[in-house]
């Protein structure tokens, strides 16, 4: 997954409206002993925001799709099938009338799990 390469957009997304969607309490697939075991709180979903490339300003849009087009096939299936695998993001994407398979990239910081999505 594309994770680390995604964060500089997120730095960039104040220039932009996203849409929120929440999700409290959604934690990421991790083995139960690792989620217990764990201290930092920072891989905790507490919310969903929903990005929509074409809603970027023109700059951070370039960013973002220099980014996707470094992401392999592999990486978008493998991610894809990452998001199907949790519900609360796909109830989140649902909600507004997206899917996984509209996803590009994704960014999880300070609890907010980012999914960039490019429709057609």
């Amino acid at each position: 997954m594309r994770i680390s390469t995604a964060s500089v957009i997120v730095a960039a997304l104040s220039l932009g409206t996203p849409a929120w969607v929440q999700a409290q309490g959604v934690q990421p697939n991790a083995p139960p002993q690792a989620q217990s075991d764990q201290s930092d709180e920072s891989n905790v979903v507490r919310s969903i925001q929903i990005v929509n490339i074409k809603d970027l300003k023109p700059e951070v849009r370039s960013q973002v799709e220099d980014i996707v087009a470094k992401t392999s096939e592999d990486e978008l299936r493998k991610l894809r099938d990452a998001i199907d695998a949790t519900p609360e993001v796909v109830s989140a994407l649902k909600a507004n009338g997206l899917s996984s398979s509209h996803v590009v990239a994704i960014n999880l910081e300070n609890g907010v799990l980012t999914l960039f999505t490019k429709t057609a």
